[in-house]
C-alpha cells in the first residue's frame, strides 16, 4: 500500500464568518437520521400498500422510511444518504461510529457529488460479507478524542471527521466540507494535531493542501469551489468577505482580489426564489442597483453560478482574462 511522504503542517486556516458581516448559520445545523416505520407481523398487508404507494421505502431488511419530498437533487441525495444511515444503524450489530463524509452530513457540513454510501469506522475487523453496495467499513483505532455523538448515534468528532473526507475526497469536495466545518466551530489546533498524527498515512497529503487553502468566512459551496479551482489552477489566493464602500451603501463581496478591484459574486438561484429572500423581481432590481454601484467605484464584477462550476478551466479563464484587463487600466501609459 503507498503512502504520501509528509510536508510540513499548513498555516493555520481561518476559523469562522468574519463578525462585521451579517451570517446566516441555518443551512449549517445538524442534520438528522429519520426515525425507521415500524411494523408489526400482523401488518404486512398495510406495510405492502404504504410501499406500493410510496409512503415509506425499505432501506434495509426490516427497516422502513418516508421518503423526503423535494425537487432539489442535493437535497433528494442527501435524504437518500440519511435514510440508509438509519438501516445501517437500526441493523449494525458490532460497535461503529458514522464517520466520513456521512459525519460530515451529521455535523451539517456543506457536501458537494455526494456519493450514495455509508462510511462507519470501528476499531476490530468483524467477519462481515462484503458485498454490501452501500456500506463502507473502515477499521483503525479512533482515539476517546474522535468518539462523540450526535442524536443518539456515534458519530466521530468534527476535526477527526474532516481530516478523514480530505485524506479520501477529492479536493475539491474537500475544500466545501473543510470550509463549512471551520465556519461551524472545527478548531484549528485539533485539525493540525490529527493531521500530524496521521504523518505518511494514504491522502494526508492532499489533507494539507486542502486544509492549507480552507477559510471558514466561505459563505456557501458555490464560494468555496470558485477559491480552490483559483488556487489550484495557480492564481493568488482569492480575499473572502471584502467590504466595498460606494455611493449607494456599503456592501460585501463574496471573492476577490481588492489590490486590483475584482469582485467574484456567487449566485444560487435560492436567492431570486422568493420566500424569505424577498420578492424575485425587486431582488433582482436591488441587485442590480448594488451591481451598478460596485461598477461606479471602480470594481470588475465577475457573477458565477452553479453551472459555471461544472466547467473549472472555463472559469479560471474568465479569472485570469479579468486580471489582465485590471493590469492594463492601472498600467502607466
Amino acid at each position: 500500500m503507498s503512502s504520501d511522504s509528509s510536508p510540513p503542517a499548513p498555516a493555520r486556516p481561518p476559523q469562522g464568518p468574519d463578525p462585521r458581516r451579517p451570517v446566516d448559520l441555518t443551512q449549517l445545523a445538524h442534520r438528522r437520521v429519520p426515525d425507521a416505520e415500524t411494523f408489526r407481523g400482523d401488518e404486512r398487508a398495510r406495510l405492502e400498500r404504504r410501499l406500493r404507494s410510496g409512503e415509506v421505502r425499505r432501506v434495509r431488511r426490516g427497516v422502513f422510511v418516508a421518503p423526503v419530498p423535494t425537487d432539489a437533487p442535493a437535497l433528494a441525495r442527501q435524504a437518500e444518504v440519511l435514510a440508509e444511515m438509519r438501516g445501517v444503524a437500526n441493523r449494525l450489530t458490532t460497535p461503529f461510529w458514522f464517520s466520513h463524509v456521512n459525519a460530515a452530513l451529521l455535523w451539517g457540513c456543506w457536501t458537494w457529488r455526494l456519493a450514495a454510501e455509508v462510511h462507519v469506522t470501528q476499531l476490530g475487523h468483524p467477519k462481515v460479507r462484503s458485498d454490501d453496495r452501500v456500506l463502507r467499513r473502515h477499521w483503525t483505532d479512533l482515539p476517546v478524542r474522535d468518539r462523540c455523538t450526535l442524536d443518539g448515534l456515534p458519530v466521530t468528532g468534527l476535526e477527526r471527521t474532516v481530516v478523514d473526507c480530505l485524506r479520501g475526497l477529492r479536493e475539491p469536495q474537500g475544500i466545501v466540507i473543510a470550509d463549512s466545518a471551520l465556519r461551524i466551530g472545527a478548531r484549528a489546533e485539533v485539525l493540525e494535531t490529527i493531521v500530524e498524527e496521521s504523518a505518511g498515512k494514504r491522502g494526508i497529503v492532499r489533507a494539507r493542501r486542502v486544509l492549507a487553502a480552507a477559510d471558514g468566512r466561505s459563505e456557501s459551496p458555490g464560494e468555496s469551489l470558485v477559491r480552490w479551482f483559483a488556487v489550484d489552477a495557480g492564481l493568488p489566493a482569492l480575499d473572502v468577505a471584502i467590504p466595498v464602500e460606494t455611493w449607494l451603501g456599503a456592501f460585501w463581496l463574496d471573492l476577490g482580489w481588492p489590490d486590483l478591484r475584482i469582485g467574484i459574486e456567487f449566485d444560487g438561484a435560492v436567492k431570486y426564489s422568493g420566500g424569505r429572500y424577498g420578492e424575485p423581481g425587486e431582488r433582482l432590481l436591488a441587485e442590480k442597483r448594488r451591481q451598478d454601484a460596485l461598477v461606479e467605484a471602480g470594481w470588475t464584477i465577475i457573477r458565477v453560478t452553479w453551472a459555471d462550476l461544472s466547467d473549472p478551466e472555463r472559469l479560471v479563464a474568465r479569472l485570469l482574462a479579468a486580471r489582465e484587463r485590471s493590469r492594463g487600466r492601472r498600467s502607466p501609459r
